[in-house]
């Protein structure tokens, strides 16, 4: 799970710098809270998640690291898509789907949260031979 975390964020990275080159290439700005919300909902965020749940593997494996992972994948994209296209247009029309996928994030963070508090102390994290440079 953690390595999936991981990949993903990389791929919001990328498409969050693209749109900052974008905005900057064009001087037009008015998409800087979707570049925010793609750089610390789906890079920094997710590589946080993908860092923790490879050292704590016992956490990646558990059903609320599975439920977390899709609820913030499937609300990422529709929250920061729908934004997106009410910047664009002008219209508020996709407000509810900004609403509700805004609030899949919100229940995925508090599963992980959770489940970052269910580790023991005495957990086994990763060994100093797993991590070599």
């Amino acid at each position: 799970m953690g390595l999936r975390f991981l990949k993903i964020a990389v791929v919001y990275f990328f498409i969050a710098v693209c749109l900052g080159l974008v905005m900057g290439i064009i001087h037009n700005f008015a998409f800087a809270s979707v570049h925010a919300h793609l750089n610390l909902l789906g890079w920094v965020s997710m590589a946080i998640f993908g860092i923790i749940y490879s050292v704590y593997p016992k956490a990646a494996e558990t059903k609320l690291a599975k439920i977390h992972f899709w609820l913030h994948n499937i609300g990422v994209p529709l929250m920061q898509g729908s934004l997106f296209v009410m910047i664009l247009t002008g219209s508020e029309s996709l407000l509810p789907v900004a609403i509700i996928s805004s609030l899949l994030v919100i229940v995925g963070v508090l599963l992980f949260s959770i489940n970052v508090f269910k580790i023991k102390a005495n957990q086994s994290v990763v060994s100093k031979q797993d991590v070599s440079l």
